[in-house]
């Protein structure tokens, strides 16, 4: 089996129990009212790669966690896909990004209205943390660990992570376009949540200052990577589109690595990071080799 068909299979099958999971943590609509519920459940279930629950479980891999844990985690990887979900939602509002589509289907907003789709994200946010404070958790987990990532999740999402990204990059216009800016609005509104999958995978599995401290470098990077692949993507897509979109991006005042730096430039950057990612986590044995793969794997991806 070659490394891509390892990773292939890797994420199929934590997709699936991923998406079972969530299924059953998420009610559908008869329950009351149902348009919330159906919304909900539409934006979440539209087709995501569930890149960041993965990563949390792969963490867990790597600290030699066995698979009833990694059972035991599947609600705080859900939640973290719930919130990945939520800010999807609103990003795709027309106070933010005013899109139409999102992975090829209309919108919320555009399916259920700007004031469903409002609430559809508010839910999916509250709930992911109903989510994390179940005391089902306990059970398995420390009752002190659920609270570490309750409070590395929310510091991730918050203020001085991905809200704070999505301030600045709503706001930049009215800045200096420089990369400083643009650092700070990957690392933040993409970078902060992969992170912290990654870092709390490492709580779950009791990992030590020094492992964390690892994840914590390795999700940085490898966050940072994601969105400039995500960006060159968007440049070197197929029928044209690619050109049509950054035009649009940058009528808008869209700052992205390809339109600052040139794709060469980011093309060498993301060689740059994808190194400081696997040497972040060199010292970790065999059972890294998910990690290992998969920021391989979204260094060469195509979508």
């Amino acid at each position: 089996m070659t490394d891509r068909e390892e990773i292939s299979a890797y994420l199929a099958s934590h997709k699936r129990a991923i998406e079972e999971a969530l299924s059953r943590f998420v009610p559908d609509e008869s329950h009351y009212p149902p348009t919330l519920f159906q919304a909900m459940r539409y934006s979440l279930f539209a087709g995501g790669k569930r890149i960041r629950p993965i990563l949390c479980l792969a963490a867990m891999d790597a600290l030699g966690a066995g698979e009833q844990l990694k059972k035991a985690a599947l609600p705080v990887a859900c939640a973290i896909e719930m919130i990945h979900t939520y800010s999807l939602i609103h990003d795709d509002l027309p106070a933010m990004d005013n899109d139409d589509l999102r992975r090829g289907k209309p919108t919320s907003h555009r399916v259920f209205g700007e004031d469903i789709a409002i609430l559809a994200g508010d839910a999916l946010l509250t709930e992911a943390f109903h989510l994390l404070s179940k005391k089902e958790l306990t059970a398995t987990f420390a009752a002190q660990v659920i609270l570490e990532v309750i409070n590395e999740i929310s510091y991730a999402v918050g203020c001085f992570g991905m809200i704070g990204g999505q301030v600045v990059d709503v706001r930049h216009g009215e800045q200096e376009m420089d990369e400083g800016t643009l650092y700070y609005i990957h690392h933040h509104k993409t970078g902060a949540l992969l992170t912290a999958a990654v870092k709390t995978g490492g709580l779950l599995a009791g990992a030590d200052e020094e492992k964390l401290l690892a994840l914590e470098k390795y999700g940085a990077h490898m966050g940072l990577m994601f969105q400039i692949v995500d960006d060159l993507l968007d440049v070197e897509g197929d029928d044209g589109t690619f050109k049509k979109r950054l035009t649009e991006e940058t009528s808008l005042g869209k700052l992205t690595f390809p339109s600052l730096l040139g794709i060469e430039q980011s093309v060498k950057k993301v060689t740059e990071l994808k190194a400081q990612a696997l040497e972040a986590i060199e010292t970790f044995d065999d059972k890294a080799r998910p990690l290992r793969l998969l920021v391989e794997h979204l260094a060469t991806r195509e979508v």
